[in-house]
């Protein structure tokens, strides 16, 4: 398994055939995939969980299929821009990803519903996804597109601002806040805000220069963007959250299919398998997140039920009914998340 860089550094000069070359002569018959992601690159046992998930299946799987499968990681959206990726898995143009399907909720609406506000209030709900009519219809739905999805992560989040806590919906009001998904947008709008649209991976700048006060994410990208250095205050879930978002590690069908059964096997119960890492890590993430901003000299404020009843109100009347109005389908797909 190597990075992006080495990659990179391989595929350009004059040694590349020679090292190409001695790959091949070590594995005739092994196979590179990619897995591109947004997110901050790990190391060993530190640094964003999410890489380190897609690091552990790769070394897992590569050791399983004694070296038939290999993976090339690349984080920091290294390989091809955030939004650019579940187009390039449709396609085959792109192996795996670890991606947040809200971002493709201009496309399929339904998706939407994977980080819309209040609708998931903890992480056993979210987890039942899976084996409830919701999951399963969320799944075929992606495979209809050309995506499989191989790992199942959820993950819960909070603000962080750069003058006080947006604790409340009033405190919202008046602000520019980046939300994360149409559905989060169309809350904060509701609360009085402005809303702006970017991956996570953009916000620290947008926060730096100004371009937003606030923003809503996950826990760990709250942490592995180093958030804290731009914000004075902080909405942390402290057990619970206005919002959940699903990240799971997806596969290209067209790629997926094309492996040999053996190979689709071991793909799908490596990725089951680690699913477990995958919740340990958002967790804990949850857990550290307040002292890590305290430390840095943020107000920091764990949301109470008050705050959370607000938010569920809120959410309701605006973001709620929008997405059922819709469509049939997307008021089907809401009803079964209410459901689960």
């Amino acid at each position: 398994m190597t990075n992006g860089i080495t990659r990179r550094a391989a595929l350009g000069g004059i040694a590349a055939p020679a090292i190409i070359g001695l790959a091949g002569a070590a594995r005739a018959d092994a196979r590179t995939l990619k897995i591109s992601h947004q997110f901050p690159g790990s190391s060993g046992e530190t640094g964003d969980f999410r890489d380190r998930l897609c690091r552990k299946f790769a070394a897992e799987v590569e050791k399983r299929s004694n070296g038939a499968l290999k993976f090339e990681i690349y984080p920091n959206s290294s390989l091809m821009k955030t939004f650019a990726q579940f187009d390039a898995l449709k396609k085959g143009a792109l192996d795996m990803s670890l991606y947040p399907t809200t971002y493709a909720g201009g496309e399929i609406p339904e998706l939407n519903l994977t980080f819309m506000p209040a609708v998931v209030t903890s992480y056993e709900q979210a987890y039942r996804w899976k084996t409830k009519p919701i999951g399963k219809e969320m799944t075929a739905l992606l495979e209809a597109k050309g995506i499989k999805i191989i790992t199942w992560l959820w993950q819960s989040g909070g603000v962080a601002s750069r003058g006080k806590p947006v604790i409340r919906p009033a405190d919202a009001k008046g602000l520019k806040i980046r939300g994360g998904s149409r559905e989060m947008d169309m809350m904060f709008k509701a609360a009085g805000a402005a809303a702006s649209n970017m991956p996570s991976n953009e916000i620290y700048i947008s926060m730096q220069t100004g371009a937003i006060d606030a923003a809503a994410t996950t826990s760990s990208s709250l942490i592995s963007f180093k958030l804290e250095e731009l914000s004075k205050g902080l909405l942390s879930a402290g057990g619970r959250s206005f919002f959940f978002v699903f990240e799971p590690l997806l596969m290209s069908k067209s790629i997926f299919d094309s492996l040999a059964p053996d190979q689709q096997k071991l793909i799908i119960e490596v990725g089951e398998q680690i699913e477990p890492f995958g919740l340990e890590g958002s967790k804990n993430d949850d857990k550290r997140l307040s002292d890590v901003y305290a430390k840095a000299g943020a107000q920091t404020v764990e949301m109470d039920q008050a705050a959370l009843d607000e938010w569920t109100a809120l959410a309701r009347e605006s973001a709620w009914k929008d997405f059922a109005a819709r469509s049939a389908s997307t008021a089907r797909f809401l009803k079964m998340a209410e459901e689960a």
